[in-house]
């Protein structure tokens, strides 16, 4: 289906919507198509085309709301799909705060934020990458004698969305990755690690030589790895490991979780959250990033804004139902925070081993021991045992617990080493004072 067809598609969806009735409507129609390859030990392992499509409509009659889906795009399915909408909202309570959002927040610029990169690949050439990562990873040490596979995926999505306010807006994006997981053994020891890049654009992928090499490398790291006796010390967190933080921090910041008051950071705009160092900005126009977007999922436009100032909060993540039941107004987040960037402190990670001292290395969590109304964290870990800022050993089958509003509020250092493979952007952090449980 062309890109005016699709437009058209949702243009038509809206329309029917009205001549039905419905006082609002919005209409949202998508085209995905994938391709993903995996290898195990040189040999293909799965080979998958997708080619997924769908079209959602929710229809408004005052403030009672009906949704309703389907794959099929005939006009005869598009008809009926309406229809069932407007059976549900009519059989639904009415909902004060429910409906479009407001008029004048919708889109009216659209930036080029370049984020459709199709890759042309043929299913030989996406083997041969996946079969060179882990060929790379297994030669990286005789003692890499398995492996769990390398997976490459490309994948493209062209979405359309149009409500009754008259707005229309399109998005195309791709998305692709390499990754490998291997397996070392030195005599009745095992481990297993793993790498992975992903970008908007195949050019911007690492070599799938280096995904290997890394994942090897991390694999070997970890041998022999031993409990430690349960303490207090300070723990560093690895940059993809961190991001983990900043999830919860964005979960608790929700206008869901604070309208359901239903978070540890309840009414917590304007108040020091974090040290006064750290800063948080939400920035959704960046080039080529995993989380840029011209618009929300309701159509209003998004917009780079503070989220934590000199460690203070300054805003929620609201789509406009939660803004609404807030007394707040939309902050373009309906669907998701838009690159979240956590400004770098001067510290690369040797430095922040450094700073650490003895203590723990993070690059590992196991479980979900995360309570988000308390803020209570309790999660497994693994990694490396730190004295006088160098790696002493590896470290394995240990819980590290706090809470989290503590734990924000201990940070002691952030690293400038930021990992750009998320919509959360961030470096490796620094917490005081951690309990780590071990034998």
């Amino acid at each position: 289906m062309e890109q005016e067809e699709l437009e058209q598609l949702v243009a038509d969806t809206v329309q029917t919507a009205k001549r039905a009735g419905a006082r609002q409507a919005e209409a949202s129609a998508s085209i995905e198509t994938g391709l993903s390859v995996s290898v195990r030990m040189g040999e293909v392992e799965t080979l998958e085309y997708q080619r997924d499509r769908g079209l959602g409509i929710t229809v408004y009659f005052g403030k009672q709301k009906g949704t309703a889906s389907t794959t099929d795009f005939s006009s005869k399915a598009v008809q009926a799909t309406v229809d069932a909408a407007c059976a549900i909202a009519k059989q639904t309570t009415a909902d004060e705060f429910s409906g479009l959002a407001d008029a004048d927040r919708m889109a009216t610029q659209f930036p080029e934020l370049d984020l459709d990169h199709p890759w042309t690949l043929s299913p030989e050439a996406a083997i041969d990458i996946a079969l060179i990562a882990e060929k790379a990873a297994l030669d990286v040490d005789p003692r890499i004698n398995n492996s769990e596979g390398a997976t490459l995926t490309t994948h493209r999505s062209n979405c359309v969305y149009a409500n009754t306010h008259g707005f229309m807006g399109d998005s195309q994006t791709t998305y692709h990755s390499t990754s490998c997981a291997v397996i070392g053994k030195d005599g009745d020891k095992m481990q297993r690690d793993y790498w992975y890049s992903v970008a908007r654009c195949a050019d911007d992928l690492i070599p799938p030589e280096e995904v290997g090499r890394i994942a090897g490398e991390r694999t070997i790291e970890r041998l022999h790895a031993r409990q430690i006796k349960t303490r207090q010390a300070k723990v560093l967190y690895t940059p993809d490991v961190a991001r983990t933080l900043f999830g919860h921090f964005i979960a608790a910041s929700r206008g869901t979780s604070q309208y359901r008051k239903s978070t540890f950071l309840l009414d917590s705009v304007g108040q020091q959250v974090f040290p006064s160092f750290v800063n948080i900005t939400e920035q959704p126009h960046l080039p080529r990033a995993l989380g840029s977007a011209g618009f929300d999922n309701e159509g209003v436009a998004t917009f780079a804004r503070d989220i934590v100032s000199a460690g203070e909060l300054q805003g929620y993540f609201l789509g406009s139902y939660a803004a609404r039941k807030l007394g707040m107004t939309s902050t373009a987040n309906a669907g998701g925070v838009h690159n979240l960037v956590v400004q770098p402190g001067e510290l690369d990670f040797n430095s922040m081993l450094n700073e650490l001292g003895s203590g723990l290395l993070v690059r590992e969590l196991i479980g979900h021991g995360v309570n988000p109304v308390t803020g209570d964290y309790s999660r497994g870990a693994a990694g490396f045992w730190v004295e006088n800022g160098e790696i002493a050993f590896p470290v394995e089958e240990i819980t590290i617990a706090g809470n989290l509003r503590d734990m924000f509020a201990g940070v002691l250092a952030l690293g400038n080493d930021t990992d750009t493979r998320s919509n959360i952007r961030c470096g490796s952090m620094l917490i005081d004072n951690m309990k780590i449980a071990g034998k």
